[in-house]
């Protein structure tokens, strides 16, 4: 058996992903949102879906949560080339809608063979749906910003969860809480790097 590399096997999961029918969401997209970035990223990042820009695109974060998301990484001497990037579900929910309980369990192995894959040592959720994949028991609300750690394949992991950029785009004060936890987080990466 050929043991494949991790941008290898990342790509062969994209492929796998671009071609998945396991709930209704792929009807209406225009194309799946595998993820993408950096296959030896210390870094994961994981939003809730795509929305418009992403489905047009097939990538995550390129729309304006994505221009926020940038401002943030270069906040933290980070580039996106340098994180891996990915959503809880992988095709747009119709009109931007949250994702329903099935569809985030459709794609829920498509998001953790990523997570296998690429081995982060630190993932920041971004947003409720991320963070419940992570912490079920927490509120988004209470917790930003702040780290915890969690037993992933018998790993320790560090999760810090965040607003989700495109809250920013309607609340001026969750901008000041998200710049402020990416902030905050600043040593940890250097740490990790």
């Amino acid at each position: 058996m050929v043991m494949l590399g991790k941008k290898e096997a990342l790509e062969k999961l994209a492929e796998q992903i671009s071609h998945c029918r396991k709930c209704p969401l792929y009807r209406a997209a225009t194309q799946a949102v595998p993820g993408e970035g950096n296959p030896e990223a210390r870094i994961f990042l994981i939003g809730e879906a795509p929305g418009f820009w992403e489905d047009k695109n097939g990538r995550p974060f390129v729309g304006e949560a994505g221009q926020i998301l940038e401002k943030l990484l270069d906040s933290v001497n980070l580039k996106r080339e340098e994180v891996f990037i990915g959503n809880v579900v992988r095709h747009r929910p119709p009109q931007n809608r949250d994702p329903l309980e099935a569809e985030i369990k459709a794609c829920r192995p498509w998001f953790w063979k990523q997570l296998e894959i690429v081995n982060p040592k630190l993932i920041i959720t971004l947003g409720r749906f991320a963070l419940e994949e992570f912490l079920p028991q927490e509120k988004i609300s209470k917790i930003h910003g702040q780290k915890r750690e969690c037993l992933i394949d018998g790993k320790k992991k560090i999760v810090i969860p965040m607003f989700h950029p495109a809250a920013v785009l309607w609340n001026r004060r969750t901008q000041i809480s998200l710049e402020e936890d990416f902030l905050k987080i600043r040593p940890l990466i250097k740490k990790i790097n």
